[in-house]
């Protein structure tokens, strides 16, 4: 990637777990965080700013450069993830992932609000404030 370019480029991506399976809680959701804020972290053309979600999805924010696949690396962060879930922690399959997921770019000024809002999920969904526009997944 050029070292010419300056980019802000911060997206708020959701994936659900098949059949909205209710699998994200205590050790599960934990490996499952760690081993996607560890990805980001150790690449090189995406960064790490929060994670969080429910018993059944996952609400996930990084800032990307603009050479970055979206679809390919969202489809990738899932299929490693379920595949470390199931073959280091559970020993089993246990997590799959629906085919789908939904991805909305904001501003950098809205960073703080994203991230509460997604620190907070599991407090909002059970009282039923949340976003629509930052819930939508396209499920295939």
């Amino acid at each position: 990637m050029s070292h010419d370019a300056y980019f802000e480029i911060y997206l708020h991506i959701t994936w659900h777990t098949k059949g909205d399976a209710q699998l994200l809680r205590g050790e599960i959701e934990r490996a499952v965080h760690d081993y996607i804020r560890g990805r980001i972290i150790a690449a090189n053309d995406c960064w790490f700013d929060g994670i969080g979600g429910t018993d059944d999805h996952i609400h996930l924010i990084a800032h990307v450069a603009p050479t970055l696949n979206v679809a390919s690396w969202i489809g990738d962060l899932k299929g490693a993830s379920a595949h470390h879930i199931n073959k280091e922690v559970a020993g089993q399959k246990l997590l799959y992932w629906q085919g789908g997921y939904g991805v909305v770019s904001f501003g950098k000024k809205n960073l703080g609000y994203v991230l509460d809002y997604v620190h907070s999920q599991r407090e909002r969904h059970g009282s039923g404030k949340v976003i629509e526009r930052l819930e939508r997944v396209m499920m295939r």
